[in-house]
């Protein structure tokens, strides 16, 4: 009898012991939570612009490469607007199959992502800590007091200016140190005299000119919380609007169509001075003629605007980890590349011209160098502490809808339509479109 007892209390035992097991087993299977999922060897990376984000990306790699030499890092060069609609068409259909582990988003896009998928997006909170980089990237990295987005490139702007065309029209780079849009203009006026160039150039279906001014003012499209229009009562957007119509009526700015005459109209010499994000440094200095012959002084501020600062952003993108099998190695990756290492950014400035948003990066070497080209400005120094200065502003997830009425209410405004008249037009429509 007890030897039969025993018996049955063994069966029992291993019964139990094969059923935990098994129960154990399947859930981490269903929930695919497990660290051999998450901890993957192989990760695929979604990028745009093959000289400057997947050259970067390829540093980032090599310095990955030497701390963890068996992952594998696959890096995939799409067009912007091809990654966005790949995005769109995985994550509406509700599955992660065929999406990578990380993936480049441009900031004015970001909240669009965030809000309607967060759940498809990895809190890297406990990777990076948001406060490491420049304050005015938070905006789009972030939501919900959690930080998704790894900030990269900086699009602090300045004002890029011939400074062999101001010693014609007697002025130095001096003057432009201090000064709003409406002196920047009157010195056009006297450069368009002296020297026969426009000051500038600018692209009617391109309001880039119109961000820059209202950022600098911590202004926006929308409201705070970046779901509200915000255009009939915008004091700044309102300045930003009269700005741009005197420096057309004053006859100091060429119009171009397209990107390649605006690089044109630089390189060939036709203008003064162009207003805009860093980026733009490489094809400034495409021209090697005119080396020596250009500075970069801080951007005007809205005039008489007692919140508009000389800095302000145009452009720039972020990386954000997609929860997907491989998140925990793609986190580990962008936590020790982009998110802490002061040498890569060295290496990014040095070897491709990226202006990273690390902060730390600022203080290591590459960033004080003189630039031969600028006239011996350091310029990447200077455009360091223009980043700090950059108003935070939310961005929202309806920049680019509002801005296809604003470039059609800004033609109407030239042609004659009272600005009150313009910006509440453009407020009714932007309501009735964004629901």
């Amino acid at each position: 009898m007890k030897k039969s007892f025993a018996l049955l209390l063994i069966c029992m035992v291993i019964l139990t012991a094969c059923g935990s097991n098994s129960g154990s087993k399947n859930t981490t299977d269903a929930g695919n939570t497990g660290s051999k999922s998450n901890e993957a060897k192989e990760i695929t990376i979604w990028a745009w612009d093959p000289a400057f984000n997947i050259a970067a990306l390829e540093e980032a790699k090599k310095t990955y490469a030497a701390i963890n030499p068996d992952v594998k890092v696959n890096i995939i060069e799409y067009a912007q607007s091809d990654i966005i609609q790949k995005l769109n068409t995985g994550l509406n259909s509700g599955t992660t199959k065929g999406l990578p582990n990380i993936v480049l988003i441009e900031d004015y896009r970001a909240q669009g992502f965030l809000q309607s998928y967060k759940d498809s997006f990895t809190d890297l909170s406990n990777s990076i800590k948001g406060t490491d980089f420049a304050d005015y990237k938070s905006g789009p990295t972030s939501l919900d007091g959690k930080q998704y987005g790894i900030p990269f490139d900086s699009g602090v702007t300045g004002l890029y200016v011939r400074t062999d065309y101001l010693e014609q029209a007697g002025y130095k780079l001096s003057d432009l140190q201090n000064i709003d849009w409406k002196q920047y203009i009157e010195i056009g006026k006297k450069v368009k005299e002296k020297t026969g160039k426009a000051l500038i150039t600018l692209d009617p279906n391109d309001l880039g000119i119109i961000r820059m001014m209202i950022q600098s003012a911590g202004s926006w499209y929308l409201t705070e919380d970046g779901k509200t229009p915000n255009l009939a009562n915008n004091e700044a957007l309102k300045q930003a609007f009269g700005i741009y119509k005197e420096l057309m009526d004053s006859n100091v700015a060429n119009v171009h169509a397209d990107w390649s005459q605006f690089v044109a109209a630089l390189n060939n010499g036709d203008v003064a001075s162009v207003p805009t994000g860093n980026w733009i440094t490489a094809s400034i200095k495409a021209a090697e003629t005119q080396s020596g012959k250009w500075g970069i002084a801080p951007l005007p501020t809205l005039p008489g605007n007692d919140k508009s600062v000389h800095a302000s952003n145009l452009g720039g993108s972020s990386w954000y980890v997609m929860n997907v099998d491989g998140a925990d190695t793609a986190a580990d990756f962008m936590a020790k590349t982009f998110g802490s290492d002061v040498e890569l950014y060295q290496k990014l400035l040095t070897n491709i011209g990226v202006i990273g948003t690390f902060k730390a990066a600022a203080s290591g070497e590459a960033y004080s160098q003189a630039n031969d080209f600028f006239g011996g400005q350091k310029v990447v120094s200077d455009f360091a502490a223009w980043t700090e200065q950059i108003p935070s502003v939310n961005y929202g997830i309806h920049t680019y809808a509002i801005e296809d009425i604003l470039v059609v209410e800004m033609q109407n405004y030239l042609n004659g339509k009272e600005i009150d008249k313009v910006l509440s037009d453009a407020q009714a429509q932007a309501e009735s479109q964004i629901k």
